[in-house]
């Protein structure tokens, strides 16, 4: 059996799923202040009189790394940054501890400038006096030649606890955006790493053994252990939950709007034949611009608690969530205090929703239930409106799904598929007032978790090879070998796929589940003179995002026990 469990803005959902499909499920509420004694009551809950032994291992998503960024809540941290010839590193300034030093080499690996040892010594020792312990290094083609990286990072180790290498966390050329995604790594590493031990420490404690891994934004998971070494791939895992919930149960054909609608967002996606959309750049998250692979997701501030005002002679909802709906305790009325009105939901005090929306249905000049059909209907058609914007924007660009590049496909979705709690409620609104059809996920409530728990392993490699100078290489895994001047396309190819093999293994993937597929390969030649003196070769390959080799058993029983 496997746990599945994601934390969201109001619930955490954990999940059970094992060959009878979902064994059992529960929610708890979530506690932002201390997100990773949420984690441990959710597993301590589901685990409960459960053998651990059947138990084969846990996946989580978490927002904790999101919500410190988003929230602007960064750890300290330091970027060490070298450049060279073009535009000054100083343009891509991330934070205070933002340091621009001498060292350069040009595109083909060639040093041009060497390191100043002087300087790094001392920016190490103003680090040190400051208490900065964490620091990200990133040269601006420390894929090409990682000398000046491993150089500083020599030089840097004895005074900080962490270095994070911009050519160990991508062997993407974009200098940017490299930058960007090394501070990120290095910002959130605290934050990831405590949350790391203590949920390490409890279960041990408990005397629970079994692995644990975080989904990634890109719908795939990673061993909790190699997740301390790049923290930022579990910014943003949310999303990728509510997606990779949904895939199952998809239209084989056809193109499908995935919405999430919770307590605090509506996260959405798009798949095309049961495939999810990729960001092919990277995260783009607050003012940083990543390389962090993602799932192309959108979210909008709209949830069944967002905040409803009456607002120059209008209602408004959202974007804030001043914490749970006014049936369940909270402080101001929601759309599912409208719910509870319109005696749509259950298991609350309908009371005291009454008494939160009676004074908005006193402006609009209604009466009561007729302003808690305006406000639920308002919620519905700004998710729809939301809907299309991202339909437009993911049209107004290049189509990527985690497969393959579509050339001039324009997206153009007729069904859409709704989970999370309130998803019965909206299902039904949503078809009757739109040109869409709409179906819930089985199990909507939990539909996000069960994705979690679903998610095969995935990882990226990217290996370069020059035949002039017999060597390739892959930086992000430390990997270097020299090659023969026949050395060709196929040969690099082959090399790809071994360390993909070993690196998935590493990650804690099932050899079931090595659904490998090739990202890119380009070939150049390189011409002096008039001479052939090489080839350049570049290959980038991955393991494909996607559900577990026996997830169909799994799912067919929960969509036979599904509720209608």
């Amino acid at each position: 059996m496997i746990i599945g469990l994601d934390v969201g803005g109001t619930h955490t959902d954990i999940v059970l799923v094992g060959d009878n499909g979902l064994e059992k499920w529960i929610k708890v509420p979530t506690d932002r202040s201390a997100l990773f004694k949420t984690v441990l009551t959710g597993i301590e809950k589901i685990t409960e009189n459960i053998p651990p032994e059947s138990i084969k291992h846990a996946v989580l998503s978490t927002t904790l790394t999101t919500n410190a960024i988003i929230q602007k809540n960064l750890p300290e941290a330091a970027m060490i940054v070298s450049g060279g010839p073009g535009i000054d590193p100083e343009v891509f300034r991330t934070n205070n501890h933002y340091y621009s030093v001498a060292g350069s080499i040009d595109h083909s690996g060639k040093e041009i400038t060497p390191i100043d040892k002087n300087q790094i010594q001392k920016i190490a020792g103003r680090l040190k006096s400051d208490g900065i312990r964490h620091v990200g290094v990133v040269g601006k083609f420390s894929p090409r030649n990682t000398a000046h990286e491993i150089q500083i990072g020599e030089i840097l180790t004895p005074y900080v606890d962490k270095i994070f290498f911009g050519h160990k966390i991508s062997g993407h050329l974009s200098f940017p955006r490299r930058i960007a995604t090394t501070f990120l790594n290095a910002s959130v590493y605290p934050v990831h790493k405590d949350f790391f031990e203590a949920v390490q420490q409890s279960l041990r404690e408990k005397g629970i053994s079994f692995p644990i891994y975080i989904l990634k934004a890109d719908g795939g998971t990673m061993d909790f252990d190699t997740s301390i070494d790049c923290p930022g791939q579990s910014v943003l895992s949310g999303p990728s939950a509510s997606v990779m919930g949904s895939v199952a149960f998809a239209p084989e054909n056809g193109e499908t709007i995935v919405m999430d609608i919770g307590g605090t967002t509506t996260d959405m996606a798009v798949l095309i034949n049961k495939t999810p959309l990729l960001s092919p750049l990277g995260i783009e998250i607050g003012e940083y611009k990543t390389l962090i692979r993602a799932l192309n997701s959108y979210s909008i501030g709209i949830g069944g608690d967002s905040v409803v005002r009456f607002v120059d002679n209008a209602l408004k909802i959202g974007p804030d969530r001043a914490g749970p709906a006014m049936a369940y305790g909270g402080p101001e009325p929601t759309p599912t205090d409208a719910l509870f009105v319109l005696g749509k939901a259950e298991n609350g005090d309908r009371e005291k929703s009454v008494k939160g929306i009676a004074p908005i249905a006193e402006k609009l000049g209604l009466c009561l239930e007729d302003a808690a059909f305006e406000i639920f209907d308002l919620a519905c058609q700004d998710i729809l409106t939301a809907a299309r914007k991202m339909i437009e924007r993911i049209n107004s660009k290049p189509v990527y799904t985690i497969k393959e590049m579509l050339e001039g496909y324009q997206v153009a979705p007729t069904h859409i598929m709704v989970l999370g709690g309130p998803a019965p409620y909206f299902a039904q609104h949503l078809e009757s007032v739109s040109e869409f059809t709409v179906q819930k996920v089985p199990q909507w409530s939990v539909a996000n978790a069960i994705g979690t728990a679903l998610s095969r392993t995935t990882c990226e490699v990217t290996l370069y090879a020059d035949t002039q100078k017999r060597i390739a290489m892959a930086p992000e895994e430390s990997f270097s070998t020299s090659v023969k001047p026949n050395f060709s396309k196929q040969d690099a190819l082959e090399m790809g796929y071994d360390l993909l093999r070993q690196k998935a293994l590493k990650f804690g993937a099932d050899i079931a589940d090595l659904d490998l597929d090739v990202l890119e390969e380009l070939e150049f030649n390189m011409v002096r003179g008039f001479r052939l003196t090489g080839k350049n070769i570049r290959i980038k390959l991955q393991i494909k995002p996607g559900l577990i080799h026996n997830y169909k058993a799994i799912t067919e029983s929960i969509s036979r026990h599904a509720k209608p």
